[in-house]
């Protein structure tokens, strides 16, 4: 590979790392889903799909386990019966 090749091929990985890091500084809420409901306070650090309160942009930025502010899709009906180490998941943020 010659240097002009391989000063190239630096810049566009440098490129690409940036708008990696720039798209999830941006997170979305996941699509909606109507046979699903939102449950608080079940999910996994980062693995939310959406509302994880202050410090977070949305899906996939919550910074700990089971925060009862961050929400992830599950079947209609079944949230309340989710048990976490902090206790049942809930249909509203608390």
């Amino acid at each position: 590979m010659t240097t002009k090749t391989r000063i190239a091929a630096t810049a566009l990985a440098g490129s690409f790392a940036t708008a990696l890091s720039l798209a999830s500084a941006y997170a979305g809420p996941v699509a909606p889903q109507p046979t699903m409901d939102k449950c608080y306070g079940i999910s996994m650090a980062g693995k939310n799909d959406c509302a994880a309160g202050a410090g977070t942009s949305c899906a996939g930025t919550s910074k700990v386990n089971y925060d009862a502010k961050a929400w992830k899709y599950v079947a209609k009906g079944t949230c309340d019966t989710i048990k976490t180490p902090n206790g049942m998941g809930h249909l509203n943020p608390m």
